[in-house]
């Protein structure tokens, strides 16, 4: 499978079509920003840290029946994926309170949530992304009540299967970012889940081990990021 033009290039990937228009490919780059943009560097490796991180959890997804956007690796960076069409609404699921959620609301950092938490954004960067609620997703058109309510569903599985595999790697998760998309008439996980969608957190010493560690100057992210691979895909350190 051979890239054709560009179809898209974000703030850490950028996407290209192929001869076949039902496939695309996804190349995992060392780029990152953080705060709309206003922080922005390179990291070396990180584009192909996230693109294994990724392909390891569309195949743990894909076994416990979560359907993906995945198809395979073309290289240690690229993926190749079906095109489906993006609905414009971030999913955050939220375990444990951090970052904005104790900006914007009484909670304490670290706080444990009785149960998880979704937040629905809408995607739109020069928005700022702000939050949705079901009647304002439905009458701007991003998704149906029925779609939203899969969505939902969907994401607390996804949830449950990645902290428990996250768990026996020493890691904590107290959340993550998700995108779905319409693959004919089914809806299906998209975009990527690697260090840059989701906090984790060592569980012995609580560090950071995601951007977080770029947003706030925690270290160093290569190095954080190389931790996270090694527990989750060991098998490309061998």
């Amino acid at each position: 499978m051979k890239k054709t033009d560009e179809l898209y290039s974000g703030k850490a990937k950028t996407i290209y079509r192929t001869e076949d228009p039902n496939l695309l490919i996804m190349d995992f780059r060392d780029s990152l920003t953080a705060f709309d943009g206003e922080k922005r560097s390179e990291v070396p490796k990180k584009g192909y840290y996230n693109a294994r991180i990724s392909k390891k959890i569309f195949e743990l997804l894909e076994e416990n029946g979560i359907k993906t956007h995945y198809r395979e690796m073309l290289s240690d960076h690229e993926m190749l994926v079906d095109a489906v069409q993006i609905i414009l609404v971030e999913v955050i699921v939220r375990n444990i309170a951090a970052g904005s959620m104790t900006r914007k609301y009484p909670f304490e950092e670290g706080q444990v949530l009785n149960e998880p938490v979704i937040v629905m954004d809408y995607k739109d960067d020069s928005r700022h992304d702000p939050m949705l609620n079901e009647d304002i997703a439905v009458a701007l058109g991003l998704a149906t009540r029925a779609e939203l309510a899969e969505i939902r569903r969907t994401a607390l599985k996804i949830n449950e299967i990645l902290k428990a595999y996250l768990d026996e790697r020493g890691l904590i998760l107290p959340d993550f970012k998700l995108e779905f998309g319409r693959r004919n008439s089914e809806i299906v996980l998209g975009d990527e889940i690697s260090c840059d969608t989701c906090r984790l957190w060592d569980k012995k010493t609580g560090d950071s081990l995601d951007k977080d560690v770029f947003r706030f100057d925690k270290g160093d992210l290569a190095a954080a990021y190389r931790e996270v691979a090694r527990r989750v895909v060991p098998e490309i350190f061998d």
